[in-house]
């Protein structure tokens, strides 16, 4: 008796506009993953509980709870992927200065092509599990980047600035960790874009600019008064020098 291979990887695709809920879901389909969806913010929150999907497509502007809010609760207890779809330009600052932990973003009309490349791009990089057993494990040949008073376990995925730890979201640790592994070096921002998220697009520039913009405000919560990542105008960022 033969058995139907079964997809590695869940879905969930959380939309109330039907048309574009049917383009995502065949999308995600397509790419092999197993996929369910919902149309509600309180929906999608018990299914990511009972699916535990890899990856979550969150619309923004959903009915009852935002996509924001889910994302917030979601974040309590879930570390799938998180791509926010927004129908309006002017909510990207507002979504991603709002530390939801979503990952990527989405703006309405997109392509199938993007999509697609975005969620090659999110799972190219390693996802931040929630297990306590999982983290306490110890992990052999660790890699510690250290730049004046900031240290970073790149694979126990922990960041200190002195004795503080800073509580980062995915995206804003990669970030550090790429400007931290080459200090001297001045990044593009379309270079971090191709590095950190993994994509080309060159229209996702301010999103390089925002969350640089979170992290600095984080370090400085970390250790106030010292400024580590500089902007070289024009150009793009480095870490700043820091007295030997």
């Amino acid at each position: 008796m033969s058995h139907e291979s079964q997809p590695d990887r869940r879905a969930l695709v959380v939309e109330d506009d039907e048309d574009v809920r049917s383009l995502i879901e065949f999308t995600l389909s397509t790419q092999g993953f197993e996929v369910r969806a919902v149309d509600t913010g309180l929906a999608a929150i018990e299914t990511v509980r009972t699916f535990d999907p890899d990856l979550v497509t969150l619309d923004v502007g959903l009915p009852g709870i935002d996509g924001i809010e889910t994302c917030r609760r979601i974040r309590e207890f879930a570390d799938a992927y998180v791509i926010m779809i927004t129908a309006r330009d002017d909510e990207i600052d507002r979504l991603l200065g709002l530390e939801t932990g979503a990952d990527d973003y989405l703006s309405k009309p997109f392509s199938v092509r993007e999509l697609k490349a975005r969620v090659n791009a999110l799972f190219r990089r390693p996802r931040r599990g929630f297990s306590a057993s999982q983290q306490a494990a110890p992990v052999p040949d660790h890699e510690m980047l250290e730049h004046g008073d900031l240290r970073v376990d790149v694979d126990g995925r922990r960041a200190f600035n002195g004795a503080v730890e800073l509580s980062l979201t995915r995206t804003e640790f990669d970030l550090l960790t790429e400007l931290m592994r080459t200090p001297a070096r001045v990044w593009t921002r379309e270079a971090l874009l191709r590095s950190v998220w993994g994509t080309d697009w060159a229209s996702d520039t301010h999103l390089v600019e925002v969350h640089v913009g979170n992290l600095r405000r984080k370090l400085d919560e970390g250790h106030p008064g010292t400024r580590y990542i500089k902007t070289v105008r024009g150009v793009g960022y480095r870490m700043e020098s820091v007295d030997s």
